[in-house]
């Protein structure tokens, strides 16, 4: 089906979503999160830029099968983000940060969830 190396960029995009899970209930919410400017925002946008580059790396190693599980949209805009965080650190849009933590990681979890459990 899939190759073992795209299954574990899959797992690993899950694990990151979960890290920014875990920071998010740690600080109560989102914004509190993004506000902690020393550790929690600095961990949520490398956790980020981390699933935008395993995205990248299944669009480039050619298992683009394993990429029609996720929006088309998802996987542009994880990496528009990371770009705007390694390029732009201190302009980021923290709304945008916040709307994608809240409503596109959901869906892209569920979507990473349904291949690992495909096997």
């Amino acid at each position: 089906m899939y190759s073992k190396k795209a299954l574990n960029r899959i797992s690993n995009i899950a694990k990151k979503i979960e890290f920014i899970e875990n920071i998010v209930k740690e600080k109560v919410t989102i914004i509190s999160a993004l506000e902690d400017e020393q550790n929690a925002r600095a961990a949520i946008l490398m956790h980020l830029t981390a699933i935008a580059e395993q995205f990248d790396k299944l669009l480039h190693s050619g298992e683009l099968d394993i990429l029609t599980h996720f929006e088309k949209q998802d996987i542009k805009g994880s990496y528009e983000l990371r770009n705007f965080i390694a390029h732009d650190y201190e302009g980021i849009d923290f709304h945008i940060v916040e709307e994608v933590i809240e409503e596109r990681l959901p869906i892209i979890y569920g979507a990473t969830q349904k291949i690992l459990h495909k096997k």
